[in-house]
């Protein structure tokens, strides 16, 4: 996500020579370069110009404190430019009413289906909702399937007429069956239009003339470019939308979309899709989004995600685990298996500043941990709770059933023993103040 453009503008503050002062002279170069960055990015010319502009106003004639250099003090005019580009502040989604009704809109393969049901189950999961998802396209021949599934799997109900074709009735009986049946939201997913097909966009709009929406969102495939910003201008003279919702953010995206849309349409940003899973939708914080095209990392989301799959219980029973030296492979497991829910592996560790430019040319694979999981499924349950009985004869056998190598093995099974004997130590105070103690000695 933003890598091209993250290179491309690190590379435009290293123009920036000279000390004391921010010139015209000593700036024109670097904002020039920043232009170029942000027209490849697939920002429009009239955006990037004006975004330069600003920057520039707002550089000019600053005096650079002793402590930072004028790139450092240019990088964090840009920063804060990137911020109020994108929106300044994060926007909430709007859930008044009983229930709420959200309407979705978009193009055609914007994967605005797909957002319903994320956005269902992050209601469900974050927010403690009871969503009903209402089947309004009625032209896709799958999408009434499509949506059943995505229900069935996050567990919420769908409401379909598979034989009716007048997504206005369906989207009224929706929302009265959402009433009887105490639902606190309704997702109404409708079909994907063209902006230039006339009858299709009076239909949407005649739904939202019809159920009165709290919320309407327009769903756009970041990777468009430029043209989901013209798209979105054209959804919104006709539906006056509230937000907008950029999907397959985590793919090879130029990023034109999330830095234009707001200047364009005037509506805020409200949710970014960043992968296939039910999970993977993150609230967008314009803050955080310009620390990353920077390369500032992201930690507060980091945080965030860590937190959601924390469980004090579970931390509890590791502890007293650890102290007793009975941490197992099915501890080592279940934590493996709570950092894969947190998200796609580059991306959390992109998260880390520093950590995302260094990983930009290695592939890591969202499979990295399905090799030491098989070797963990391929042990008994009493090798799992009782490392220390892996022979030699027992790792063959561990090997040939993961489809691994007696090598793979043994590195994990020392890796193991490592972590273990480091947490034990960590957990006993005793042992830690022997260390700290002993630390003068080892650096003579």
């Amino acid at each position: 996500m933003f890598e091209n453009l993250s290179d491309k503008l690190e590379r435009a503050f290293k123009v920036l020579k000279g000390d004391g002062k921010i010139t015209e002279i000593n700036v024109a170069e670097t904002l020039k370069e920043v232009r170029k960055a942000l027209l490849d990015a697939d920002v429009s010319y009239p955006v990037a110009k004006k975004f330069t502009d600003e920057v520039k106003q707002k550089a000019m004639g600053l005096n650079v404190l002793s402590a930072v250099s004028p790139g450092q003090l240019l990088i964090k005019i840009t920063h804060d430019e990137l911020k109020n580009l994108m929106g300044g502040e994060k926007t909430d989604i709007k859930l008044g009413g009983s229930p709420t009704v959200i309407l979705m809109s978009g193009l055609q393969g914007s994967g605005k289906t797909t957002f319903s049901g994320k956005l269902a189950n992050w209601l469900k999961t974050k927010r403690g909702k009871n969503p009903l998802l209402v089947a309004g396209d009625v032209y896709r021949p799958a999408a009434i399937d499509q949506l059943k599934v995505l229900g069935e799997q996050i567990g919420v109900e769908v409401y379909a007429e598979p034989d009716v074709k007048d997504p206005v009735a369906i989207a009224k009986r929706g929302i009265e069956h959402a009433k009887k049946n105490n639902h606190s939201v309704v997702i109404i997913d409708t079909a994907g239009r063209l902006a230039v097909d006339e009858a299709m966009m009076n239909e949407i709009a005649a739904v939202k003339a019809a159920v009165q929406p709290h919320e309407i969102l327009f769903v756009v495939d970041s990777m468009t470019g430029q043209d989901a910003v013209n798209t979105a201008k054209a959804f919104n003279d006709r539906l006056d939308f509230d937000g907008v919702i950029l999907t397959k953010l985590d793919g090879d995206t130029r990023g034109g979309a999330a830095l234009s849309i707001k200047s364009v349409v005037n509506k805020p940003i409200k949710f970014v899709g960043t992968g296939e899973k039910m999970e993977a939708l993150d609230v967008f914080y314009p803050e955080r989004m310009a620390d990353r095209i920077l390369g500032m990392g992201d930690v507060v989301t980091l945080v965030e995600r860590a937190q959601e799959q924390f469980d004090a219980q579970e931390a509890k029973r590791l502890q007293e685990r650890i102290a007793k030296n009975k941490f197992s492979f099915n501890d080592f497991l279940g934590q493996l298996q709570q950092i894969k829910k947190m998200g796609n592996i580059k991306d959390l560790m992109g998260m880390i500043p520093g950590v995302g430019k260094a990983l930009k040319d290695v592939d890591i694979d969202d499979n990295a941990f399905k090799s030491i999981e098989a070797i963990i499924q391929s042990m008994t349950p009493d090798e799992r709770e009782h490392p220390e009985i892996l022979n030699g004869n027992r790792r063959q056998r561990i090997a040939k059933g993961s489809g691994t190598s007696i090598q793979e093995v043994n590195r994990l099974i020392k890796q193991f023993e490592d972590t273990r004997k480091m947490m034990r130590m960590m957990s006993d105070k005793g042992q830690m103040a022997k260390m700290m103690r002993n630390m003068p000695k080892m650096r003579r």
